[in-house]
């Protein structure tokens, strides 16, 4: 709303106090909504929605696959300990 109607008023930030009192809304959350919404469209610089979407799936699967190799470590150290102590019994 604020990008289509800001034509109406004197400044961006006018138009985030009118809209964001008229939604019931905070001020900052508009304007963040706005400048990501910009970005999206190639109109301000940094990171698009869908690229902070991909950017949070692939953390999501480096934690993942962090975990998987820590139990995978632990379970060859626990299983090359128990071949040692099965060669070392007479």
């Amino acid at each position: 709303m604020v990008l289509e109607h800001q034509h109406e008023y004197e400044t961006q930030g006018a138009a985030i106090r009118s809209i964001a009192s008229k939604m019931g809304m905070s001020r900052e959350t508009l304007r963040n909504w706005i400048i990501q919404a910009e970005r999206d469209r190639g109109q301000r610089s940094g990171a698009t929605s869908s690229e902070l979407a991909r950017l949070k799936e692939l953390e999501r699967e480096n934690r993942e696959l962090r975990t998987a190799n820590e139990i995978l470590r632990k379970a060859s150290a626990y299983f090359a300990q128990a071949e040692l102590d099965r060669r070392s019994k007479p």
